[in-house]
């Protein structure tokens, strides 16, 4: 069964973020997910999920200086104590919000870091955000991210992604596997999702290009979904794609998923 999550960092566009719950829940969704709670108070957020019977499905752990470029900091071995400060804060709202996972996204390892130090940091880094959420009850996801959209991004394969979790080798530590992205980086989408199954925590989807709407681009994504369900996958799916249009119009391709 496609259980399909809002994303309200790219849907429902049209209003102010707070206003975008009630538009997530006016379109039948059940769980919502974005990148980032924190310009706004948990209690805020928290009223929003249970006004409008929402699951809190995931967000990510804070990635450093958004507007001047970072895109996570979790290869950076200048950054570990703000690495370590973002896990604290993101488990200050995970409490009120009670999110399933948390989301790790690795950044771009600086012009002077080895590939070799950068693996080694993020490694201690997520071991340590894998054991602190665990005590909180909270899943761990990484999530490799195509190097087009964002130049140098260290995590960039789905092959890359499984050897640091194994190396991590924490049970609470697993992938989050973006079909848009990992379309662009390595194509194989249906049969990298079955040889990594028992590893993926939640899905992302988009169509390619233009990370638009299933049905825009070149994924099949009816197949994708028929096999899916064949493979007994039954966790969140997030919608993190831009509508062409408005992001209701948008949701034809869903309808069948959403009630």
């Amino acid at each position: 069964m496609v259980n399909l999550a809002a994303n309200l960092s790219m849907m429902f566009n049209e209003v102010g973020f707070m206003e975008r719950f009630k538009k997530a829940s006016d379109s039948k969704f059940k769980g919502v997910e974005y990148l980032f709670p924190y310009d706004f108070p948990k209690e805020d957020i928290s009223n929003e999920l249970n006004e409008n019977n929402l699951e809190q499905v995931l967000f990510d752990l804070p990635a450093g200086n958004w507007e001047n470029g970072d895109r996570g900091i979790a290869v950076d071995p200048n950054k570990k104590n703000e690495f370590k400060e973002g896990v604290g804060l993101a488990l200050e709202y995970a409490e009120l919000l009670n999110p399933q996972n948390l989301t790790c996204l690795v950044g771009k390892a600086p012009s002077n870091v080895s590939d070799n130090e950068a693996r080694s940091i993020l490694i201690e880094n997520l071991s340590y955000a894998a054991t602190e959420t665990k005590k909180a009850g909270i899943k761990l996801l990484v999530e490799p991210i195509n190097t087009l959209d964002i130049p140098g991004y260290w995590l960039h394969n789905t092959k890359k992604a499984i050897e640091i979790i194994k190396e991590v080798n924490n049970s609470n530590l697993l992938l989050q596997y973006d079909i848009y992205h990992m379309q662009i980086m390595e194509g194989n989408i249906i049969n990298t999702i079955s040889s990594n199954i028992n590893m993926i925590g939640h899905m992302q989807l988009a169509d390619n290009p233009g990370r638009h709407e299933p049905g825009t681009g070149e994924l099949n994504y009816p197949v994708i979904f028929e096999k899916l369900d064949q493979m007994g996958y039954e966790k969140w799916i997030g919608c993190e794609y831009a509508p062409i249009a408005d992001s209701v119009s948008g949701l034809v391709w869903a309808n069948s998923f959403l009630s």
